[in-house]
């Protein structure tokens, strides 16, 4: 390992890695450091918990290890060849439709791809899952792990929910908290929501099948 591969790696378990997991990924780590100190990271677990926040990942090493010039996010697997974003997209609804949609109808929920590109589907929760403080918690510990156990071409799911404009989650959020998915502060992870998610009679019922693809 480089100087700067292991001075990027100190900076992760000193301030990010800890948010990074609150956020649903299982690691994050340094898989390259070239001599034009750009920075390639690989999020483990959940990718997508990752993409939101890398803005503010880069920052924070940047500021910790000045010889860094660029941070970029790798795509998780060696994977096969990533299919065409519109057979992806088809393809992650169509397990949506058959896996995800009827457990979580039981909390008048629903999920629709919204768009995919690059490997990467962007899903948008409906019903009970818009504004629950929840849904961040169901993506990474659910949805994700299952849509990337069935579509190997996949390297992430991102979210593209309009959380504000939830009329009636399933699970509302406390005044004040604005849960995983839209903290002033990505990397700040509000402990009452994460708490919640851990309780077991709370939690999504998706969120606990989940766990068995991570």
């Amino acid at each position: 390992m480089s100087d700067l591969a292991a001075e990027v790696t100190a900076a992760l378990a000193r301030s990010i890695l800890p948010s990074v997991i609150a956020r649903g990924a299982t690691g994050i780590r340094v898989i390259a450091a070239g001599d034009d100190g750009v920075i390639t990271l690989k999020a483990d677990g959940s990718p997508g918990a990752v993409l939101p926040i890398i803005g503010r990942i880069e920052a924070q090493i940047r500021a910790a290890v000045p010889a860094v010039t660029a941070v970029r996010l790798a795509s998780t697997d060696p994977a096969p060849q990533s299919p065409e974003a519109g057979d992806l997209r088809e393809a992650a609804q169509r397990v949506l439709d058959a896996e995800v949609n009827p457990t979580i109808a039981a909390h008048r929920g629903h999920v629709t791809v919204a768009s995919a590109d690059g490997g990467w589907v962007r899903i948008r929760l409906e019903g009970g899952c818009q504004g629950c403080s929840l849904a961040e918690v169901t993506i990474r510990q659910g949805i994700e792990p299952l849509l990337r156990a069935r579509l190997p071409g996949l390297t992430g799911v991102a979210g593209a929910t309009d959380h504000e404009a939830g009329t009636d989650p399933v699970f509302p959020r406390r005044n004040g908290d604005h849960g995983t998915h839209s903290s002033s502060n990505p990397l700040i992870v509000s402990e009452r929501v994460m708490n919640t998610a851990r309780a077991p009679d709370d939690s999504c019922s998706l969120s606990r099948a989940g766990r068995r693809y991570r």
